[in-house]
């Protein structure tokens, strides 16, 4: 039996010991995501020969994580096999990427089935190419935001801070009366994720950034670290009465980002035709495709 607890912020150092010294780059193991979304997934996590192991729910159906840490994997996936037994459930990991689907096969040869969605795969950027925009490639970025610069000469980027949170939730409430939240539950979940960690930004290290144009916040964004190398960014959002206003919080955010971060993470398109449009016009250094894993 697995001693598996739900997600709590206190659990922060203790997962961090293993996500931030691993080289997976999945959105999924932000603690900023873990604990945000821990609502929706139920997300619990526990510790067993020398792996961090995360349980949680989708659509009701019992899921793991590929455990996190360093030896055998083999003992760990089949202790989890197990748990899942022990509740009359069918073993399932989600959010499998290449590598660890490499791993799984070399560990248990032939006993996985593999099945990818496109929807679910994160885009990830080389943090110098989306702080510079440099090259032909990303010239009409460059025209976005020369013409914000253009028209609103007066702009000012702030970091993110618990003073600032309320307005962020200001301009998300509009945002969502824009874009019909209350019709759309992906988003209504979306809007909870937000509020949660922005609740807990310090306790959850977030950081993040502010636009304004005449005292009016037109944009904000936040994220947080994944591994020592890869940083998240998590949400951003942006009034689009005040054209550029989303190339402009990236591209600040972006500069502000630590250089220690060589990637940064944006996360899914989930099938939005006109967010996948945007995230491939900035050129990814990978798609990162995500499996699912479920036994033969």
């Amino acid at each position: 039996m697995i001693d598996f607890k739900p997600i709590e912020l206190e659990d922060k150092a203790r997962v961090q010991k293993y996500t931030l010294t691993s080289g997976r780059r999945n959105c999924d193991l932000s603690f900023a995501n873990l604990y945000s979304w821990r609502f929706l997934y139920l997300t619990e996590t526990a510790e067993a020969e020398g792996f961090l192991m995360f349980r949680f729910r989708v659509d009701g159906k019992l899921a793991y994580m590929m455990p996190v840490g360093e030896g055998d994997v083999r003992p760990t996936i089949n202790r989890l096999i197990e748990d899942a037994s022990s509740q009359g459930e069918e073993f399932q990991m989600l959010g499998v990427c290449s590598d660890m689907r490499g791993e799984l096969e070399d560990a248990f040869p032939g006993r996985f089935n593999f099945e990818s969605d496109r929807d679910y795969a994160d885009y990830i950027y080389l943090r110098s190419d989306l702080a510079t925009l440099r090259g032909k490639k990303f010239q009409s970025k460059r025209n976005h935001i020369n013409r914000f610069k253009a028209n609103y000469p007066h702009f000012e980027y702030r970091p993110l801070t618990a003073s600032l949170v309320s307005e962020c939730i200001r301009l998300e409430n509009l945002w969502c009366k824009a874009n019909d939240c209350a019709e759309n539950e992906a988003l209504q979940n979306e809007r909870r994720s937000m509020q949660a960690a922005l609740q807990h930004m310090d306790e959850l290290g977030l950081t993040g950034g502010v636009l304004h144009v005449n005292g009016e916040i037109v944009a904000f964004t936040y994220g947080a670290p994944i591994n020592e190398t890869t940083f998240d960014t998590c949400v951003e959002k942006a009034n689009t009465n005040f054209d550029g206003a989303y190339a402009m919080i990236n591209y600040e955010f972006a500069n502000r980002i630590p250089e220690q971060y060589t990637y940064i993470n944006r996360e899914e398109d989930l099938g939005l035709e006109g967010l996948r449009k945007a995230k491939l016009s900035y050129q990814p250094e990978v798609i990162l495709e995500k499996y699912t894993a479920t036994l033969k």
